[in-house]
């Protein structure tokens, strides 16, 4: 693909809590589930974002969360999946959806998340990937975000193919998609199609009159084991049965969301729509076999989350009602315009966590000369200093992913971004996103690691001058 894949969506937090049933309730006729263990895992437009990282894609995920413990525990899942995540502020509670299960059957569902609430504006980060973006996946759960109108214009702006896949209680889809993906409990729904007739004859007629009114290029409509119908330009629908069908299936939840991240993916890397349905209908069948959203495990190590040092202090210092205070930087050399930038920034909260490059993100920013000193070195000095509660090391250029995860309240720059007429942080808009303040400090005047290195070096030949001249 020529850019991400960009997911935009409502995202909710599922939890599985599996055991076992071995007797009946004695007050109520009821099975008393004994648990086992739970899982949590992103669900709504995580799920899909998660389905298509794990496939390979470069992802970003465009959704809403709240400043609470799901929204955590939520950026936690997508970024150790390797999913940038470029998150807007949602008021309220982050919606949960948690299944009790026992012998791989679900006997009860508790959805927590009170009704929707509107988003905050998108950071800009957000909308600058839409615009580079190989194709985009619009994943409705009916929550609003995909009422949020910047979203919508930029969505009807994107030249990239653009997939939907609604809710009945969610908006129509902006005129243009390439493709519209509803099941077809949900076509009827939306068409309000009385479903006279097989569901064959049912899907081909409301999946043309859905199409019609959304000026979609087309409309799949997925039909479970019997795959996929698809409504296009010509006047004859497409059927594209699964390649295989389980003998039982366990799970279903999620297929849909399997459907839409492949389709979306496929269509990214040039696939006609036709093409991109039978990979999304395969795709969607072998994940049912696999056993659906139950069946997902991760076989591999978990990517290192680059937050977890501080994500403990960050918890304790939230759950007592205090500010969390976050800085970024290479630190290559400890010097006093770094300690006084540090002791301003602790001063404005209760923590302060140093974002600190790693010795390969400095050579990209630096050049091959630098680090001086390795990023073990660098993080054990800031840790030992008094005004430093947490140190994270980020591998990247920007520290935008670990900055998603950590969510801090205050973010603190210095040096040439303070002053009147300075340029605008890149993290500005994303730390917004979530309800967080910028706040720059300035540097003490001449104090600096590059010109450290250069009095250094400086030095260091006139001394060697000085022993050829006497030798």
């Amino acid at each position: 693909m020529n850019g991400p894949l960009v997911v935009i969506g409502d995202a909710l937090l599922d939890r599985d809590v599996a055991g076992r049933v071995t007797r009946v309730c004695p007050d109520a006729p009821v099975p008393v589930l004994d648990e086992r263990d739970a899982t949590d895992r992103p669900g709504g437009a995580g799920l899909a974002a998660l389905l298509a990282a794990a496939q390979g894609a470069e992802v970003v995920l465009v959704t809403a969360l709240a400043d609470d413990a799901g929204g955590a525990r939520l950026a936690d899942l997508l970024t150790a999946a390797g999913v940038t995540l470029y998150p807007l502020r949602l008021p309220g509670a982050t919606p949960e959806k948690i299944r009790l299960r026992a012998d791989g059957q679900t006997l009860l569902r508790l959805d927590r998340g009170g009704a929707p609430q509107p988003p905050a504006e998108p950071p800009a980060a957000a909308l600058a990937a839409l615009r580079t973006a190989a194709a985009v996946l619009a994943s409705d759960y009916g929550r609003g975000l995909l009422r949020q109108p910047t979203l919508r214009a930029a969505l009807g702006e994107t030249t990239a193919p653009v997939v939907w896949d609604p809710h009945p209680r969610g908006p129509a889809a902006v005129p243009g998609v390439r493709l519209a993906t509803p099941n077809l409990a949900e076509l009827r729904q939306l068409t309000g199609d009385a479903g006279g007739g097989s569901p064959l004859s049912t899907a081909t007629r409301a999946g043309h009159e859905l199409r019609s009114r959304w000026r979609a290029g087309a409309v799949a409509v997925t039909m479970g084991r019997d795959g996929a119908l698809l409504c296009h330009s010509g006047t004859t629908p497409l059927v594209v049965p699964p390649s295989s069908t389980p003998d039982q299936v366990r799970d279903t939840c999620g297929a849909g969301d399997r459907f839409a991240a492949t389709a979306a993916t496929a269509l990214a890397g040039g696939a006609l729509v036709s093409e991109a349905v039978r990979e999304a209908v395969s795709a969607a069948s072998a994940y049912v076999a696999a056993g659906g959203a139950a069946g997902l495990h991760v076989d591999a190590p978990a990517p290192a989350d680059p937050a977890g040092p501080g994500m403990e202090l960050v918890a304790r210092v939230r759950a007592d009602g205090g500010t969390v205070v976050a800085t970024g930087g290479c630190f290559d050399i400890l010097h006093a315009g770094h300690l006084a930038t540090l002791q301003a920034a602790r001063r404005l909260g209760d923590a302060l966590v140093v974002c600190l490059n790693s010795d390969r993100s400095v050579r990209a920013l630096k050049g091959p000369g630098r680090p001086i000193n390795t990023e073990a070195d660098r993080a054990r000095l800031l840790a030992a200093l008094d005004c430093v509660d947490a140190v994270v090391v980020f591998d990247e250029s920007t520290p935008h992913t670990v900055l998603a995860r950590l969510r801090p309240d205050v973010w603190v720059k210095g040096g040439d971004y303070a002053g009147d007429g300075a340029p605008e942080l890149p993290e500005a808009e994303l730390i917004r996103g979530w309800g967080g303040r910028v706040v720059t400090v300035p540097y003490l005047d001449g104090r600096s690691t590059t010109a450290t290195i250069s009095a250094a070096r400086s030095r260091g030949g006139h001394l060697v001058q000085r022993v050829k001249e006497t030798a």
